[in-house]
């Protein structure tokens, strides 16, 4: 089941943020997270904020979510002013292509038509292989997207059914041709490492049919046994084996040789691309700090300093927006204290690293240590950049923890 959300002050019912989250606004960038709550089933590893249609009942549609998806905009528009074009926008889940191309491309044109885009905005959807077809990404690609992010975990049968995916092995890498077909700039497949009893030689092959089908961009992940879930219950019943830790840093150095060799370089510890224009800039405003409104149900924003998140369930989303009332269950305003320690804990994973005059000097005698263990980049860090080497990133959040002391 979902996990749940944090505690927090409460969100004024008219949304309103306070004065100091606009301190700043020029120099940050505005991107919106949409999203889209529906699965047509639950993958036995997920704790998303996601639903079946069983789950459901008749609490919630696809239509009410939409409407609300819609106010949530409005609501937006009001708060910020409508005046700051927006950088990027990313459609996740859930699985958006389960919705179909019309409410896809309406909530971009709600987006757009409030805030306007910029010159060079990136525009990604996530989509499930199986219910993405050629005219979806037609209509999506005229709408506007320039990017699809794909969720192939796996080109091993046998490891998907341990996931509980029910695509076939080659179904996304046809879906990754249809979109290079039609014109999408930026194609990202998603990976994931670890699953319980998937060889070297799974994952290898894996690696080889990504490069191989031409995208510019990856996603590698370990997997995470998360509670409450139906893999957890499993693991915890023996019938799978938690994953196993120097199994996974195994295949983090597999996928960073397969991906390096091919021409991939890394930017963020999870992440390669093959030059910097495939880079998600979505992500990045995540990474650096930037503003984001998170449109749907359990979605989070950030705007200077102030984060809030929605209530998790469609049908409540759906009841505050048609009352009026913003659908923020909480918030918090982050301190400068808070705002540096997420700063380094987040540019420390990325290529970019982190400027050494962030920390404290303790911490900055830590960063000498580290680099004198081959953690960190010494001449990056002469340079005055901590700058993770390829051991180093296998162990990036202990890392970040020592810097902070």
């Amino acid at each position: 089941m979902p996990s749940t959300l944090p505690d927090g002050d409460p969100v004024p019912p008219d949304g309103s943020l306070p004065a100091s989250a606009a301190v700043g606004a020029a120099g940050r960038t505005l991107s919106f997270y949409v999203h889209v709550p529906f699965c047509a089933t639950r993958c036995g590893y997920c704790d998303f904020n996601t639903y079946t249609a069983g789950e459901l009942g008749t609490d919630a549609s696809p239509q009410s979510w939409f409407d609300a998806a819609l106010a949530e905009i409005e609501l937006a528009a009001t708060v910020l002013g409508g005046d700051r074009p927006v950088s990027t926008v990313f459609v996740g889940g859930g699985t958006p292509s389960l919705v179909g191309a019309d409410p896809l491309v309406d909530l971009l044109a709600a987006i757009r038509d409030r805030f306007g885009l910029t010159a060079d905005a990136e525009v990604t959807t996530e989509a499930n292989p199986e219910s993405t077809d050629p005219a979806l990404l037609a209509r999506l690609r005229r709408a506007g997207y320039t990017r699809l992010s794909l969720g192939l975990q796996s080109t091993s049968r046998r490891v998907l059914t341990i996931l509980d995916r029910t695509h076939t092995p080659g179904r996304a890498l046809d879906v990754v041709r249809w979109a290079h077909a039609e014109g999408f700039a930026h194609v990202n497949l998603d990976l994931i490492y670890g699953t319980p009893g998937e060889t070297d030689e799974e994952f290898a092959r894996s690696l080889a049919d990504v490069v191989a089908s031409g995208v510019d961009h990856v996603s590698a992940y370990s997997l995470i046994v998360e509670p409450g879930t139906r893999m957890a219950r499993a693991v915890d019943r023996g019938v799978l084996p938690m994953p196993d830790e120097d199994v996974l840093a195994d295949r983090y150095l597999l996928a960073e040789s397969a991906l390096t060799g091919a021409g991939f370089g890394w930017y963020e510890v999870s992440n390669w691309a093959r030059d910097d224009a495939a880079h998600c800039r979505h992500n990045l405003a995540y990474w650096t700090g930037q503003d984001w409104w998170g449109i749907g149900p359990g979605a989070h924003s950030h705007v200077g300093g102030v984060r809030w998140w929605n209530v998790k369930h469609p049908a409540a989303y759906a009841r505050r927006l048609a009352d009026g009332v913003s659908p923020g269950q909480a918030r918090e305003v982050l301190t400068g204290e808070q705002r540096a320690t997420e700063d380094v804990l987040l540019r420390l994973r990325l290529r970019a690293g982190l400027p050494v005059d962030r920390l404290a000097p303790a911490g900055r005698a830590v960063a000498a240590a580290a680099a004198d263990r081959g953690l960190l980049d010494a001449a990056a860090l002469a340079g005055g950049t901590a700058r993770l080497t390829l051991p180093g990133r296998l162990l990036a959040d202990g890392i970040a923890l020592e810097l902070l002391g």
